[in-house]
């Protein structure tokens, strides 16, 4: 199938060179038009690295052209930063054609953004938005064109917008990800399956000083201490009881299950955290005001799980400690603007209009 891939970070990365290995016909496309110009001469290529060995790709198009990438395609995956999701929807919007679905992993909610730029373009286009709960891989950059997949996801909760349209939104993830797909419902179903805003606020907060002594430091092997997962235990469950208030059920996804041994499967399968600190590449130089664990999960990816509790009737205390400390530490008030439903346009929503909107669209 045709594919376009926006961004040019790691997931983008990631996305591109293993749809290419799986045969489809890829376009990526990124803003950076002296990285693009590199990429090109070095003959559109990635170099995939996985448990199966080094794989050279070749990609469709490399572009900086967003009409260009996405013209004629069938699924559009943008695993950019949730706070690029604003400028990347808005370039995006006037191209969207029907059938088209955009696919974002995860997401933040991000699903309205990309939906509300569309019809604020004045683009009636019948396509999809739909997220999910991570990263479909465990990865990171090697190299300017070079990409190490650690792990593949193996299950995807996924939810759409409009759900009325989610059967061929489905079909058509499905394709790119075979057998790795799970209907979750809506999109507000979906972003409340983000593992980022869970996992990674407790182990950047609590692991401030190690973070900022070392020049490296693994959050994800010397970081995730007893105490710590205790926290992030009860943090999930925070978010947890916001689905449950909204009427989503089970599988929950619980953060538990990426650690544990045996029970059910998380999103990366089983075993999943070991290979992930034995591979080396998460050991690395973290700097608590700029990364994307502050400024996307915590700053983000919590002020939405606030805001959907308070329309739920959810206490959320430990979410709103950690966007108290996460703004200390970058001398700001993570309190206000955020990621919340005010700022997405839905804040004078009840829940039943928040989910009939959810269902049938604008």
């Amino acid at each position: 199938m045709k594919i376009a891939v926006l961004g040019g970070g790691n997931g983008s990365f990631a996305a591109a060179g293993d749809f290419a290995l799986s045969g489809h016909d890829v376009r990526l496309w990124r803003r950076d038009a002296n990285q693009v110009a590199a990429h090109r001469a070095a003959g559109s290529r990635i170099l995939v690295k996985d448990h199966n060995g080094r794989h050279d790709v070749k990609l469709a198009l490399v572009t900086t052209d967003i009409a260009e990438a996405v013209n004629g395609t069938e699924l559009i995956l943008c695993p950019a930063p949730a706070f690029a999701q604003t400028d990347i929807a808005r370039l995006l919007a006037p191209h969207l054609r029907d059938g088209q679905v955009v696919f974002l992993p995860p997401a933040t909610f991000g699903s309205m953004i990309f939906a509300e730029a569309a019809r604020e373009a004045g683009n009636q286009a019948k396509a999809s938005f739909a997220e999910t709960g991570t990263l479909p891989w465990l990865t990171r950059k090697h190299g300017p064109f070079e990409v190490a997949i650690t792990i593949r996801a193996k299950r995807l909760p996924v939810g759409v917008f409009p759900l009325d349209r989610a059967p061929h939104a489905l079909e058509v993830i499905g394709r790119a990800f075979p057998d790795t797909i799970e209907p979750c419902g809506d999109a507000l179903s979906g972003a409340l399956m983000n593992a980022g805003p869970i996992i990674h606020p407790p182990l950047i907060v609590m692991n401030a000083g190690p973070i900022e002594h070392f020049e490296r430091w693994d959050i994800h092997k010397e970081g995730t201490q007893a105490a710590i997962r205790r926290v992030t235990d009860a943090l999930d469950a925070e978010r947890i009881a916001v689905r449950e208030a909204l009427g989503y059920g089970a599988p929950h996804f619980p953060l538990a299950h990426h650690y544990a041994k045996e029970g059910e499967i998380w999103m990366y399968g089983r075993g999943s955290h070991d290979r992930l600190t034995d591979s080396g590449d998460w050991r690395e130089r973290i700097v608590l005001t700029e990364h994307r664990y502050m400024r996307e999960d915590l700053r983000l990816g919590l002020s939405l799980l606030v805001s959907v509790g308070g329309l739920a009737g959810v206490a959320t205390p430990l979410a709103k400690a950690f966007l108290s400390i996460g703004g200390a530490v970058c001398c700001e008030d993570f309190a206000r603007g955020g990621r919340t439903l005010e700022m997405l346009g839905l804040g004078k929503l009840s829940k039943a209009e928040l989910q009939t909107l959810l269902r049938n669209g604008f």
